[in-house]
């Protein structure tokens, strides 16, 4: 990321001058910094939607920041994340709102590849810096970062009048063991990025400015992206070694986005109007019995072939299958739209390992993420579809479940998350 120095320009450039983060008191004071000082990096990011810069995006470039929608959606999906959910600590509403308007500025920035407010270095000595430094010199490697709310959010600052009917508690699943300590929250961060450093730079950053007034409950580090949203990319492959997302909802398919991710004018409220609903599941894979299961019966419970990807009967990955001549119980069957009267999702998740768990077996497996336009049409009955009967429910298993709000994007340089939601007027 650029360093101080270059930042300074940026505001110098445009006019904005930014006061010393030294000369005000507390994170209270600094929000005010940041939002000076972001302000002189916004020109370069109000493009309007969140398309990835032609240029930019294979040396590590930037992604506008402000748009309709959020970026980290539609947006072509890069190959780190770290996915993070907050449980709010305090209960003074104001105090939330500028956490939000600190968030913002300090998002705006990183997504440019800058330092947050004043940077890491160069500052009064005795006190700390405002970026923790360790994404200096790195690129935006394409970064982006997302926020949602949680239904928990809307109970604890009086505003369920403004919780979406669409935002609703998911149901237990059969063959769910959820940990609690790593389900739920009251506000998410996703952060993706082509660098992992940058990813976790930008979460650690959030974590600190938000210091006092959230606390992260649970997080995950994910890599190897196993779904695409750039249809002419190679399909990523899970860690069970097959294509994931062949026909996953494109960046480019814009109405397909409008009809199955966006939330629309009619649907409500209107404070969600372009935005969507998360559905974050921690799924973790039995590696080691996948692993000595032959490889008929591997494909037989995707439906599709290991190698080339494509559906039972046919040749090619992107042929159209013939759900009919896979096992009732397959995977590509069950989850297909023609099984589901239609349901569709945008998927966005990431493989993970943690390690062990104590007995030799690896701690790895899916963190799937899915957008879609109403969690009661899209992932609630696609799951109730699959944890009945998929085949592959032998070798996995839900252990950790969030769902949130995420609202539309951040218009300009006034703007900021949530705030629709917070404004008294709206």
């Amino acid at each position: 990321m650029t360093d101080t120095t270059e930042a300074s320009q940026a505001a110098e450039n445009t006019g904005s001058s930014a006061p010393s983060r030294r000369s005000l008191i507390g994170w209270g004071g600094a929000g005010l910094a940041l939002g000076a000082a972001a302000a002189g990096g916004a020109v370069a990011m109000t493009r309007t939607g969140n398309d990835v810069d032609p240029v930019g995006a294979d040396a590590g470039g930037a992604i506008a920041f402000h748009g309709a929608h959020q970026a980290g959606i539609a947006t072509p999906v890069q190959d780190r994340l770290h996915f993070a959910a907050f449980d709010v600590q305090t209960d003074d509403r104001a105090e939330l709102v500028q956490m939000l308007k600190d968030w913002t500025a300090a998002a705006r920035r990183m997504t440019a590849g800058h330092a947050v407010g004043e940077g890491a270095y160069g500052g009064l000595a005795e006190a700390p810096p405002d970026d923790t430094g360790e994404a200096l010199g790195l690129k935006p490697s394409r970064l982006t970062l997302t926020i949602g709310f949680g239904p928990s959010l809307f109970e604890k600052f009086g505003l369920n009048d403004r919780r979406p009917e669409a935002l609703v508690d998911l149901p237990q699943f059969p063959g769910d063991a959820l940990e609690k300590t790593r389900s739920n929250g009251d506000l998410c961060i996703q952060a993706c990025a082509d660098d992992p450093q940058v990813a976790v730079h930008a979460i650690r950053n959030l974590a600190r400015i938000g210091f006092g007034k959230v606390v992260i409950r649970w997080s995950q580090l994910g890599f190897g992206k196993t779904s695409s949203t750039t249809p002419d990319a190679q399909t990523p492959r899970n860690l069970m070694g097959f294509k994931d997302g062949t026909r996953n909802i494109a960046g480019t398919e814009k109405d397909r986005l409008e009809k199955f991710v966006w939330v629309g004018e009619k649907d409500g409220p209107d404070w969600m109007t372009g935005g969507s609903y998360l559905v974050a599941r921690r799924i973790r894979m039995h590696i080691e019995t996948w692993d000595r299961t032959s490889l008929q019966e591997q494909e037989d419970i995707f439906g599709r072939d290991k190698g080339e990807g494509a559906p039972v009967g046919k040749a090619k990955e992107h042929d159209k299958p013939f759900l009919k001549a896979m096992k009732p119980d397959a995977h590509v069957r069950l989850a297909h739209p023609d099984s589901n009267n239609g349901v569709t999702i945008l998927r966005r998740g990431y493989s993970f390992t943690d390690g062990t768990d104590g007995l030799g077996r690896l701690e790895a497996g899916l963190f799937f993420l899915a957008y879609q336009r109403d969690v009661r049409k899209g992932f609630i009955p696609l799951q109730r579809s699959l944890s009945r009967s998929d085949a592959l429910n032998e070798y996995i298993q839900h252990v950790s479940s969030a769902v949130f709000a995420v609202p539309p994007g951040v218009r300009g340089k006034d703007d900021w998350w949530g705030r629709a939601l917070f404004s008294e007027e709206a």
